[in-house]
């Protein structure tokens, strides 16, 4: 690894560092952009970002299994596979725009099926069983984001990105919704315009999701029956025509945000601070913690996969509880 350099951008302090590659792939550096010092409490100054995969069209949903691997969607193949750290990919199913994944808490691979309009179920043996295609008796119009909470049930986003072309929108707004254990399908907000990724704070007290046609976060309480509650702006993520929009989102232990957003990983703080930016050679769309620590993130960023060490340990929410 080589450190390439650090120096001062518009009040920022900026540090190039390398990108480890497998010997298919070019060599390149990535920066990280600290807006605060606490940034160099989650990562090492020291820090490289490998590249595990290529040759994806469009990745998105990363999610690590403690078995060793890593479960990634690929939006333009059309297919989820395993990516293995030394860059082997093996497919898992072949589905029409997959998206979003999680596990739930009996670790079923959830995913959410665009092209189907539902969240699904992907099998052991490689097939799947719808879990929920319809709210008030009108079909979803294409689930993006899923998560488990900390009460057990899934909740996903619905947005109309990836609304096949051609297709009526039988549901009049995007929402976010609740999905439990015994089908039951409950709307929680229809107040953003695209929500998209999603997550709850360590403590289960805090709900966030993204609107990626507003480029800001949203930050609600959590009632004691799920609900959700005083709905605020917790913060934006500005950017340029094709420069990104907010979209995954992933909190470690002590409670801090990473969100995929302009050109990289944007990092913020409980409060709401953006204290920096990691900025990667391709525009990410989603991540995972992963490893056996959770102390790596990785970054599905167009077609690739990177991951990257982080002093941060993940919060998992499936293994919480």
């Amino acid at each position: 690894m080589k450190i390439a350099g650090t120096f001062i951008r518009r009040g920022l302090i900026v540090v190039l560092l390398a990108v480890c590659a497998p010997a298919q792939t070019t060599r390149r550096t990535f920066s990280v952009e600290a807006h605060s010092p606490t940034l160099w409490n989650l990562i090492d100054r020291k820090a490289s970002l490998e590249t595990v995969a290529v040759g994806f069209g469009f990745t998105e949903g990363p999610m690590w299994d403690p078995a060793g691997f890593l479960y990634v969607s690929d939006e333009t193949i059309n297919k989820i596979f395993k990516v293995y750290p030394n860059g082997r990919k093996e497919e898992v199913i072949a589905l029409g725009d997959p998206d979003g994944n999680t596990f739930d808490r009996r670790h079923r691979l959830i995913d959410c099926a665009s092209v189907l309009r539902a969240i699904i179920e992907v099998t052991p043996d490689g097939r799947y069983k719808i879990l929920a295609d319809h709210y008030d008796g009108k079909r979803f119009n294409s689930p993006n984001d899923v998560i488990v909470g900390p009460d057990g049930a899934l909740y996903f986003t619905d947005p109309t990105l990836d609304l096949v072309e051609g297709e009526k929108q039988e549901i009049p707004f995007q929402g976010v919704y609740r999905l439990d254990e015994k089908g039951n399908v409950r709307l929680l907000t229809k107040d953003l315009t695209q929500p998209n990724g999603l997550a709850f704070s360590p403590d289960g007290k805090r709900f966030y999701v993204d609107d990626s046609e507003k480029r800001n976060i949203r930050i609600y309480d959590v009632a004691s029956d799920s609900s959700l509650t005083n709905g605020r702006i917790f913060g934006e993520e500005p950017g340029g025509k094709g420069e990104g929009v907010p979209d995954g989102i992933k909190v470690d232990e002590q409670g801090n945000l990473f969100i995929t957003g302009p050109k990289g990983v944007w990092v913020w703080d409980a409060g709401g601070k953006h204290i920096g930016t990691i900025v990667v050679p391709e525009q990410p769309a989603n991540l995972a913690w992963g490893d056996s620590d959770y102390q790596t993130l990785y970054i599905t960023a167009t077609t690739s996969v990177y991951r990257l060490r982080l002093k941060a340990r993940g919060f998992v929410p499936y293994l919480a509880h």
